[in-house]
């Protein structure tokens, strides 16, 4: 059931209305109808994987009571934690990397005579797997930690696992923050109401407006890598960076802003990257939820910047390596991971920090080069397996040929153009005037309403629809 679908407009049209007509009078009332829904939401891709996510919550949801009575120093206390992250990494590792790491040891087997094909498992990767995996992880991790106290009901505790406005493509959620929001009753508030549907319909208009346009290039471009010219390959690269960044952000949005509508806040999960000053500040603000999941959980245990400059360098690359393989069973994804720790130990330091000399100037050539840099490492990230990101890079380098507007004919590529100028000045406003979608909020109902209107017509008639199209599914669908 995608955000943008028809399907998924009735399904909460519906929620909506039964959650604060019949459910929100009572607590276990509410928690149970927003779990029976989450898992109708999840459900209707593939009712089987509702056993896996049912697997996870029931696990985490006893061991951390268990690691909760375990004393202080207790070897029990240990052995639990470790069993909390056997099982949700466990089944993680089977559905996603198990034919990954299988393939990689393939030439091994070669070797030995062994044909390792035969052992390859046919499965599916469950939907939004590596989203709740960490989320409820963050759960059991927590309460050893002594920062969260482990929760006596199911149902709160399965609905936050399972919470469907971010349990496909996040923001992940850390247990200490959405969990308590399940021991309150539900207000109804007519602004975050208004909050939420604004961001909604913004998220809504950047994904069919201007991300499924530019899927259109995209799309073209990589599927022939082969044929490209130079000015070619830089514009997919560069329409496929404001793609990822435009469809990621717009489901965030669309799940925060459907959780506002619920009365329920969720984390802020993109803060305009593509304006960051340094590659430590566009971690900062892209993916937030992700990158500071692996911050507080792997990179600080592991000593982060405490120790010599050797050993910081060495968990930053710890770091992107699992980052990139958390983004997809491939080897693209490591070198991709890799190629951004790499930017961000090396590049940092002697290339785009020393332009803070020069001011503002210096300020927006960070941003581009920052920018740049990004996008030539997603090359690795959108090609169909390494012969793909080679032909790509390669087609960079051949200087051959003129550009040619793949997809769609030059009006529709002009009113691209358009859009993304526009959606960048729009960006550009929100971060020299944080203050503006909070005064858009308060400004009186004529306004309000006439940008409603104008996003919807927008959406109706500028969207991009048709074949493979009209039921795309949000790129970190995949992840």
């Amino acid at each position: 059931m995608l955000f943008n679908s028809i399907t998924f407009l009735i399904f909460f049209a519906l929620v909506f209305l039964i959650y604060w007509g019949l459910m929100a009078k009572t607590l276990r009332g509410r928690n149970s109808f927003v779990l029976a829904c989450s898992y109708i939401f999840y459900g209707w891709w593939d009712w089987r994987f509702l056993s896996l996510i049912f697997i996870s919550s029931l696990s985490d949801y006893l061991i951390g009571q268990r690691i909760e009575r375990a004393a202080e120093g207790d070897r029990t206390k240990r052995i639990y934690l470790a069993l909390s992250l056997a099982i949700n990494l466990g089944i993680l590792g089977l559905f996603k990397y198990f034919n990954f790491f299988l393939d990689s040891l393939q030439y091994g087997f070669q070797g030995l005579g062994m044909d390792g094909s035969n052992w390859r498992l046919d499965i599916v990767l469950p939907v939004g797997i590596s989203f709740y995996t960490f989320q409820t992880l963050s759960y059991t991790i927590d309460i050893y930690r002594g920062q969260l106290r482990a929760t006596r009901d199911p149902i709160a505790f399965f609905a936050f696992v399972a919470f469907f406005p971010q349990l496909v493509a996040g923001p992940i959620e850390r247990a200490k923050d959405l969990l308590p929001q399940f021991s309150l009753k539900p207000a109804f508030d007519k602004a975050a109401i208004r909050s939420g549907f604004t961001l909604v319909l913004w998220g809504l208009f950047k994904k069919v407006v201007i991300a499924d346009r530019l899927a259109l290039f995209v799309n073209a471009a990589f599927d022939e890598p082969a044929g490209l010219d130079s000015s070619t390959a830089a514009v997919a690269l560069l329409f496929f960076a404001f793609q990822l960044y435009l469809d990621f952000s717009a489901y965030s949005e669309i799940a925060i802003g459907i959780a506002r509508m619920l009365g329920v806040r969720l984390s802020t999960n993109f803060k305009r990257p593509y304006l960051a000053a340094s590659f430590g500040q566009f971690w900062s603000r892209w993916h937030i939820s992700l990158s500071s999941w692996f911050r507080d959980y792997l990179y600080i245990p592991l000593g982060g910047n405490r120790r010599s400059k050797w050993h910081t360098w060495r968990n930053v690359m710890i770091v992107f390596l699992l980052s990139g393989l958390w983004h997809g069973a491939s080897w693209n994804f490591v070198i991709w991971g890799l190629l951004n720790g790499v930017f961000l130990v090396v590049l940092d330091p002697l290339i785009i920090q020393p332009f803070r000399r020069l001011g503002g100037a210096g300020r927006a050539v960070q941003a581009i080069l920052v920018t740049l840099c990004w996008t030539l490492s997603l090359g690795f990230f959108r090609a169909q397996g390494w012969d793909g990101a080679i032909e790509v890079y390669r087609a960079l380098a051949g200087g051959n040929g003129a550009f040619t507007v793949l997809g769609m004919g030059e009006p529709e590529f002009q009113l691209l153009l358009w859009l993304l100028g526009g959606m960048m000045a729009i960006e550009w406003i929100q971060e020299n005037w944080p203050s503006a979608s909070e005064r858009l909020q308060s400004s009186p109902v004529l306004v309000r309403w006439s940008i409603y209107y104008g996003l919807s017509m927008g959406i109706i008639l500028l969207g991009s629809y048709g074949l493979n199209l009209a039921d795309k599914q949000f790129i970190y669908f995949q992840f």
